[in-house]
């Protein structure tokens, strides 16, 4: 292009490029000054960015330095693509260009307009991407919610009211139109049949494999009362307050309501079975770490016509953002916390289509929370690829941040092995103060201007479509490549974008056939109440085991989810944000580590393993569940992630499933009032009452908490693992070492076993109850509600 076609084409597209290209020029500035004053770490940025060119490097002088050398990778990647175009005149284009940089030096004024022109060839390159074999981009236009967490960005009466559902079309071309795909389009069945979704908010958008219908969530976002953080549920949760599940066809005909009632419905996706995913607040509980109410919502499925709604996950806190990976699973994001720092993980989850074998392969136990992604949500599988691009978010704050690579091939070594930074210009959201710099370590501070990028629609491991906006409010839809590039493709100056997909027809994923006997398609009859666990071989883990322990038995523990929405109320035991819980029963461990045996179903529940002794060798920090007929089925505990079993014929699987033994009175649930104080009331009471310095372990007097003057005296001598933010700190790892856990770690069973407390002989009997105790975090409550009847040991 001669230097006269160069300047008419720069000037007409004026208008765009100063909105397009002002702030990327300010930015890219930023960013170079940043580097240059070593503000963040360019070592570690290096050795995690998925590609160099998004790197400033030390010869980036200025802007201009960068944008040519990006857009120069971009051209030599899609120069080399099999069937790429021909980009031989904008080769040219730039190879001018770069001569006449050379000639300006920085600080030069007219360095300015040569980044434009340079921009707007790079544009032209990047339309021209063989990977846009599209024309159409469907999106949603839904500004952030008014509350800043996580949790609380997907209730109704946070949303925001204003935007739909749109089509931006001929959307690479010089003269893109937008179609209001809901214009309008009335409501067909339901409470809201006959009205149209003008006033309200949309969020979670998402497409059919043909490209022919569509999903997504919408409230009315009526705000009941004003809410704070004392408001009852029940004043704030209302079908015209929360979130419900709709149907379209593209053209916008066929609007019907899936879902309604109390509760927020959201995050839906198709299913290869012809069923629909989605994320519900139905199951119940609340979240552990406010005192605010915030129901939790967890995977649910159901029919397309929205019939039959099954929970897939009886997870007790929150999950997010389900989608359909290339092999025909569900991957998801999902909050972990039993007995464990509360910030730490909420990452990525697979699961089959029918909710079975729940599993963590990446990010569930890192050693410092600050050394990886606080949380990852919208993840979505990468087109012919292992790998997954996640949006890197923060805890206190909503689904915005800088984005990643999963690679979950690779070994996960509790910090960024499977992760690669697409944008490592900025900061993973409250981890980091600065890109590649940790933040305080568990400070739980978020980064206040991380949220910068969002929802990412993968073409390829380099190229995505999503929402960006460095001011992190009216974000735009742009197409993002590996090497630092970003083309705005749409913005509205009134309201932000979100979930741009492209309007074509994919791949459809696998049917995987089910293997639960839960939804209406699968079962001629009532569900069985119980499920099936199969274990290999339980020695089989990626920790070491102690020397010469043999392992005897499986404990099943289940955890109750919250029904009391602010945290520690009660305080269950001394073990911060713990959790309430009973034992369900153990079931013998074969000589070959193997186990096989039924479990109820519909709960959630954690392993612990036992020695001969009874006491716990392992203990999970996170808990697994069975549906309805499902076998669930591990190679050993907490063995290697890429692992097969080694036990060709476990002894365990050569005869039928065994009943779990139940536990002691006192023990379902684990209540200090029935399971101990009889064992101190026989054993301890009338001793210590004659020594005026020994501690009391009176069972009838009360003091903090509720909790019984005994509890107070013996809990220190305890074993208990904390929940809550920067937990992390005091637990000293995110998972637990086999051996150090629970009656084998603590000083109570220290004091009676080695010294023998001076001659006193406790009964085997009553030494499993204090065991027992022990190895379920020393806890109080058994319960959440009517706590003086359980401090007094009422049934």
């Amino acid at each position: 292009m001669s230097s006269l076609r160069l300047f008419v084409f720069v000037t007409v597209s004026l208008s765009w490029c100063v909105s397009a290209f002002g702030d990327e020029f300010a930015v890219l500035q930023e960013d170079v000054r940043r580097h240059a004053e070593g503000q963040t770490d360019s070592a570690r940025l290096a050795r995690e960015a998925l590609d160099p060119e998004a790197l400033i490097l030390d010869s980036d002088r200025d802007p201009l330095d960068v944008i040519l050398r990006r857009s120069q990778a971009l051209l030599d990647d899609l120069q080399g693509m099999p069937n790429a175009p021909d980009l031989s005149a904008a080769a040219k284009d730039l190879s001018e260009l770069r001569a006449k940089c050379e000639a300006v030096p920085p600080g030069d004024p007219g360095r300015r307009p040569l980044f434009h022109a340079i921009c707007a060839v790079r544009r032209r390159i990047a339309f021209s991407n063989p990977l846009l074999d599209f024309s159409n981009v469907v999106f949603l236009k839904h500004d952030r919610a008014t509350y800043q967490h996580m949790v609380d960005q997907y209730f109704g009466f946070r949303a925001v009211k204003g935007g739909g559902v749109f089509v931006l079309e001929n959307a690479f071309s010089e003269a893109p139109t937008l179609r209001d795909v809901l214009a309008g389009a009335l409501v067909e069945n339901g409470r809201l049949k006959g009205q149209s979704l003008a006033n309200g908010s949309f969020i979670s958008l998402e497409l059919s494999p043909d490209a022919k219908c569509m999903l997504f969530a919408w409230t009315e976002a009526v705000v009941p009362v004003e809410p704070t953080d004392l408001t009852p549920h029940k004043d704030l949760w209302t079908p015209e307050s929360t979130y419900h599940i709709f149907a379209a066809n593209i053209d916008g005909s066929g609007l019907t309501q899936l879902t309604d009632g109390p509760w927020n419905d959201f995050d839906p996706c198709f299913l290869p079975n012809g069923r629909i995913c989605f994320v519900s607040e139905r199951r119940g509980g609340f979240l552990r770490c406010g005192v605010r109410p915030d129901p939790t919502y967890t995977l649910h499925s159901m029919r397309a016509d929205g019939t039959d709604i099954i929970p897939l996950s009886y997870h007790e806190t929150h999950e997010w953002h389900p989608s359909v990976n290339n092999d025909g699973m569900i991957v998801y994001s999902r909050w972990d916390y039993v007995d464990r720092d509360s910030d730490i993980a909420h990452h990525l989850w697979l699961t089959f289509p029918d909710g079975r074998d729940p599993r963590s392969y990446h990010g569930n136990y890192p050693y410092i929370r600050e050394y990886r992604p606080w949380m990852e949500l919208s993840i979505r599988a990468v087109p012919n690829a292992h790998t997954y691009v996640a949006t890197s978010t923060p805890h206190h704050g909503q689904n915005y941040g800088s984005l990643v690579l999963i690679d979950m091939r690779k070994s996960d070594d509790g910090a960024m092995s499977q992760l690669k930074r697409i944008t490592p210009e900025v900061a993973l959201p409250e981890s980091e103060s600065a890109p590649g710099v940790p933040g305080k370590i568990h400070g739980g501070r978020n980064t206040a201007n991380a949220e910068v990028y969002g929802t990412a629609w993968p073409l390829s491991e380099k190229y995505y479509l999503c929402v960006y906006d460095p001011g992190q409010k009216n974000y735009g839809v742009y197409l993002l490549d590996a090497f630092g590039n970003r083309e705005l493709v749409y913005r509205d100056p009134a309201v932000a974008c979100l979930d741009p997909i492209p309007l074509r027809a994919r791949p459809e994923p696998p049917v995987i056939p089910s293997r639960t006997l839960q939804a209406a398609e699968d079962r001629t009859g009532p569900a069985p109440a119980t499920g099936r666990i199969a274990i290999m071989n339980v020695y089989e883990s990626a920790l070491i085991w102690p020397e010469d322990v043999t392992i005897t038995a499986l404990r099943l523990v289940q955890i109750f989810p919250k029904t009391t929405p602010a945290a520690n109320e009660p305080k269950i035991g001394f073990g911060e944000q713990s959790l309430a819980r009973g034992v369900l029963g153990t079931v013998p461990v074969e000589v070959d580590g193997s186990v096989y045996c039924e479990a109820p179903a519909g709960v959630p529940f954690y392993f612990q393993v036992l020695d001969k002794d009874g006491r716990a060798v392992q203990t999970m920090r996170s808990d697994t569940y069975v549906h309805p007929g499902e076998t669930l089925s591990c190679v050993g505990c907490h063995e290697p992630k890429q692992q097969t079993p080694r036990n060709p014929a476990p002894l365990a699987m050569q005869k039928p499933p065994t009943t779990l033994t139940p536990p002691v009175e006192g023990a379902y649930p684990v209540l200090f009032s029935r399971l101990v104080q009889p064992v101190l009331d026989k054993q301890c009471v009338a001793c210590h009452a004659k020594n005026e310095k020994a501690p009391s372990f009176n069972g009838t007097i009360f003091g903090d908490f509720g909790w019984s003057m005994a509890y107070h005296e013996l809990a220190p001598f305890g074993w208990a693992k904390h929940g809550g933010n920067g937990a992390l700190a005091k637990n000293v790892t995110s998972y637990l070492i086999p051996g150090q856990v629970g009656a084998r770690a603590s000083k109570l069973m220290e004091i009676l076993r080695n010294d023998n407390h001076k001659d006193v002989l406790i009964p085997d009997e009553d030494m499993a109850r204090l065991t027992l105790w022990l190895d379920c975090n020393s806890v109080f409550y058994g319960d959440y509600l009517e706590t003086e009847k359980q401090a007094r040991g009422e049934v």
